[in-house]
């Protein structure tokens, strides 16, 4: 599972069983977690995580989208 980046304390990260699902990257921080879709940046799953903290995160994961889908791309191979 590997980190491709952190911002305040939140890992993003890719599970590498998720190969054959769209681009996403699952965010985690203590026991709070969400999983984002890359394609189109939207809250796929949420765990524990408040709207503020969804909101930020969506703006972190907007911002990084390009960077995310390459690594995705280099770690999955598609």
């Amino acid at each position: 599972m590997p980190t491709v980046f952190e911002w305040k304390g939140w890992k993003f990260l890719f599970y590498s069983l998720d190969y054959a699902e769209p681009p996403h990257v699952h965010v985690r921080k203590d026991r709070k977690e969400a999983k984002i879709w890359l394609n189109r940046v939207e809250v796929a799953r949420n765990r524990r995580c408040t709207d503020q903290e969804l909101a930020a995160l969506l703006r972190v994961t907007e911002d990084n989208r390009m960077a995310f889908l390459e690594k995705w791309h280099e770690h999955f191979g598609n």
